[in-house]
């Protein structure tokens, strides 16, 4: 046994000693491979002329930086005034349609008005014409028409007097009659003429909303065109910034050489001990955790934390939007049903294609996700007056937030809670949860339910 044991002893040395030979061997090899190439060693000259070369590529990138800092803001600028343009002309759209459909009711009017007053000459006319016929006969034979044979045939002085007064009777009821009917015709011709003037604003009011769309379709494109310009600039002034900071980073390099080689190699085997010694933790840990068979395992059980149900109304609105992540924004599109196909509108849309896919604009995502509560005009500006606002330190989940200025609203989005909200962005981009954004935001929120 103690032979045995012994050469397990000695077999364990052996091995302890190997492992450690093969360890120092690892370590020596590696730090042998690890070790970089002797830097150069550049004149002072070199040096300074190689930093002196930096510092100016350093210039002109902070230069360029702020040149693009400021290209940037107008650009920023000019996409909010081209959002507020797209919402205007979002806006002429829908008036020039309701200015369409009150002329188109107001021609009706006019034409059943001019048909009642032509029906009622027509009438008059003919009792013209009769009565014409009765005074004619009348006086031919000295009487009221009939008069004779009613004479003729009177049994008594009283029977015959009582007809001729009868007879009297008929034709001054005729002339009633007529006066009565010349009453008519004349309220008729004022609803006529009132008719003809309503048709008259009505007209006046489409060619008015049909010449704002126009003006809005105008100044949409120009907002586009000064955006797209504004744009080529940015690219330009990226490209040359991206250029000189490549040769900024050439200069850095020549100016650091192999010691910034070093540094990265230094910090590399900072990290490779640290992962190292958590290994080494990992291992020890493993190695005194009790197995299985001695107990102690299992897992913690748990529960999950459930929230608070919200009101179902507000519930319901806020998951009809979520419901729609993911869609494309088409400008124009969106109704209580869901996504629609979006519409030209002569700019962004049109360049993004918008009138080509089926989504949602920032009002028609609105329009569908408050379908249940209240049917909402197609115009984030129209939104913003649809319900009570309450100040945005009391906004709540569900409620309307809106941005846009003095020139009027140009988006709108639907808060969630916890500084996020649900909203269809702009041309290119789909339906999407964000934080929300404070920059340019109407000082209250529109709440519907509640």
């Amino acid at each position: 046994m103690r032979g045995e044991a012994g050469s397990a002893a000695g077999a364990r040395r052996g091995t302890t000693i190997g492992a450690l030979g093969i360890a120092l061997l690892l370590g020596v090899t590696g730090t042998a491979i690890a070790v970089p190439p002797p830097p150069p060693n550049p004149s002072d000259s070199e040096i300074n002329s190689s930093k002196a070369d930096a510092n100016a590529k350093a210039g002109d990138v902070g230069r360029l930086t702020n040149q693009l800092a400021q290209a940037e803001s107008k650009l920023a600028q000019l996409n909010d005034d081209v959002e507020l343009k797209m919402e205007e002309a979002n806006k002429a759209r829908v008036d020039a349609e309701t200015a369409q459909d009150e002329a188109a009711q107001a021609d009706r009017e006019a034409k059943s008005a001019r048909t009642e007053s032509d029906a009622a000459q027509a009438t008059i006319d003919k009792a013209r014409a009769d009565l014409d016929k009765f005074a004619a006969a009348s006086f031919q034979q000295g009487s009221t028409i009939g008069s004779v044979s009613a004479y003729l045939t009177a049994n008594s002085p009283k029977e015959l007097l009582g007809r001729a007064q009868m007879l009297d009777a008929v034709g001054g009821s005729r002339l009633n009659a007529l006066d009565t009917m010349k009453r008519a015709q004349t309220d008729k011709s004022n609803k006529d003429a009132t008719a003809r003037k309503k048709l008259e604003i009505a007209q006046e009011r489409k060619r008015a909303a049909e010449a704002a769309k126009h003006e809005a379709d105008n100044a949409q494109s120009a907002a586009q065109h000064a955006q797209d310009t504004q744009a080529t600039q940015n690219e330009k002034l990226e490209a040359d910034k991206t250029n000189v900071e490549k040769q900024l980073f050439e200069a850095q390099q020549k100016v650091s050489g192999l010691q910034g080689q070093r540094q990265r190699y230094e910090d590399w085997k900072a990290q490779k001990a640290r992962e190292d010694e958590e290994r080494a933790r990992q291992a020890a840990l493993a190695a005194s955790r009790p197995s299985p068979s001695q107990g102690g395992g299992g897992r913690p059980s748990s529960r999950p934390v459930q929230s608070a149900p919200a009101g179902a109304s507000v519930e319901a609105a806020v998951q009809r939007a979520l419901s729609q992540l993911g869609l494309p924004y088409a400008w124009g599109g969106g109704n209580t049903s869901g996504p629609t196909r979006g519409i030209r509108d002569g700019g962004v849309a049109d360049r993004y294609g918008d009138y080509m896919k089926i989504g949602f604009d920032c009002s028609g995502l609105m329009i569908y996700a408050f379908a249940g509560v209240r049917a909402l005009p197609h115009y984030s500006g129209y939104q913003y007056n649809s319900g009570r606002k309450v100040p945005l330190s009391q906004m709540r989940r569900g409620d309307m937030l809106f941005w846009g200025g003095g020139g009027g609203i140009h988006h709108v989005a639907m808060y969630l809670g916890n500084g996020q909200m649900v909203e269809a962005p702009q041309s290119g981009l789909r339906v999407r949860v964000a934080p929300v954004r404070y920059g340019g935001i109407m000082p209250y929120a529109t709440r519907m339910i509640g």
